[in-house]
C-alpha cells in the first residue's frame, strides 16, 4: 500500500468536547474533506457505526474509511474482556477494509476533563509496564489474527504520553503491536518526533500529522492548562503551520506505507475547517513528496 493522505473529522467536529463543531453536519465534513483533496477519513462520533450505512455515507464523496479510535481499559480488565468490548468496532473496521485499528488506554486518562491540568495525568510505575504490555500484546495478537494491525496512539493526558512512556511501552509489547506516531502529541509531550521515527520506524504503521503552535504549548505548560483548554487556545494546527520539522520526521521513515492523516484538534470557530484542511493537505503532500514517500 502506497502512502495515502487522509483526514480526521476532529478539525470539523471535536469528539472530546462535542460543542466544538457540534452543529456541523457530517455531510459538510465529508464534502470539504474531499474538496481539500483527501482520499479517506477516520471515524468520528457523527459517523454511522453499521457497515452499509457507513459505506452509504462515504460513497457520494469517494472517500475510504482509514480507521477509527478505540478507547481501551486494559488497566482494569483482561484481554479477553477487552476483545469482547472491542468486537463491534473491530468488525466495523474489518467490513470497511481497514488495515489498522487505532488503540489507546483511557481507563484513567484525563484528556477529556477540563478540571484537571495535564500535569496531573496518570502514570505507570516501572513494575507495571510488563503486565500492561502483555495485555496489549494479547489484544494485538488477536486483532492481527483477524487481519488488522493494532497501532497504539500515544496521547496527552494518558499513561503513554512522554518519550520515556513510549520507550517503556514499546519495550513491553510484542511484534503484533505497532506505534501510531503522532507528531503533535509527541511534541507537546516534550519528545522529538523525528527521534521516535528513527527509533521505531520498523514498528510505525500509522501516522498522524498535526502541528504545534510553540507559544501556545509553552503557555499551556506554564499555566497548567487542561488538554481541552490547550486545544481551545490553539495548541494544535495542521502540518506546516507550527514548529514541527516534517522534513526531519518523514526523512526518518523511508519506505513507510500506509495512511498519513491530517488530525488537528482546533476550534472550528477560530480555524475555518475547509481553509485549514486545504492548507494541511497541501503541506503534508509536499512534505511526503520531498521525502520520497509519494
Amino acid at each position: 500500500m502506497a502512502v495515502r493522505i487522509g483526514a480526521n473529522p476532529i478539525g470539523w467536529s471535536n469528539d472530546d468536547m462535542r460543542e466544538l463543531g457540534g452543529a456541523t453536519p457530517l455531510e459538510t465534513c465529508l464534502k470539504e474533506a474531499k474538496e481539500a483533496g483527501f482520499e479517506g477519513m477516520e471515524l468520528g462520533h457523527k459517523f454511522p457505526r453499521e457497515p452499509e450505512a457507513l459505506k452509504a455515507a462515504l460513497a457520494p464523496f469517494g472517500l475510504d474509511l482509514v480507521s477509527g479510535w478505540y478507547s481501551a481499559e486494559l488497566l482494569r480488565r483482561a484481554p479477553e474482556e477487552e476483545m469482547a468490548a472491542l468486537r463491534p468496532h473491530l468488525d466495523l473496521l474489518k467490513a470497511m477494509g481497514c488495515k489498522v485499528l487505532v488503540f489507546a488506554e483511557t481507563s484513567n486518562a484525563i484528556h477529556g476533563d477540563r478540571s484537571k491540568p495535564l500535569a496531573a495525568r496518570p502514570t505507570l510505575a516501572a513494575g507495571d509496564w510488563a503486565e500492561f504490555g502483555r495485555r496489549v500484546t494479547a489484544v494485538g495478537d488477536a486483532v492481527l489474527a483477524e487481519g488488522l494491525r493494532l497501532v497504539y496512539h500515544h496521547h496527552m493526558g494518558t499513561v503513554v504520553e512522554t518519550e520515556a512512556d513510549i520507550d517503556a511501552f514499546m519495550a513491553a509489547t510484542g511484534p503484533s503491536v505497532h506505534l501510531l506516531l503522532d507528531t503533535g502529541h509527541a511534541t507537546f509531550a516534550g519528545a522529538d518526533p523525528a527521534v521516535l521515527a528513527r527509533r521505531y520506524r520498523t514498528r510505525i504503521s500509522h501516522f498522524h500529522a498535526k502541528d504545534v503552535r510553540k507559544e501556545v504549548m509553552e503557555r499551556a505548560r506554564r499555566e497548567r492548562l487542561s488538554f481541552l483548554d490547550a486545544v481551545i487556545a490553539g495548541v494544535y494546527t495542521v502540518p506546516g503551520d507550527g514548529c514541527v520539522d516534517y522534513a526531519a520526521v518523514l526523512g526518518e521513515l523511508p519506505g513507510y506505507s500506509g495512511w498519513a492523516v491530517v488530525e488537528a484538534e482546533q476550534d472550528p470557530e477560530k480555524a475555518h475547517p475547509l481553509t485549514y484542511a486545504r492548507m494541511g493537505y497541501a503541506n503534508l503532500r509536499r512534505y511526503l513528496a520531498e521525502a520520497g514517500l509519494l
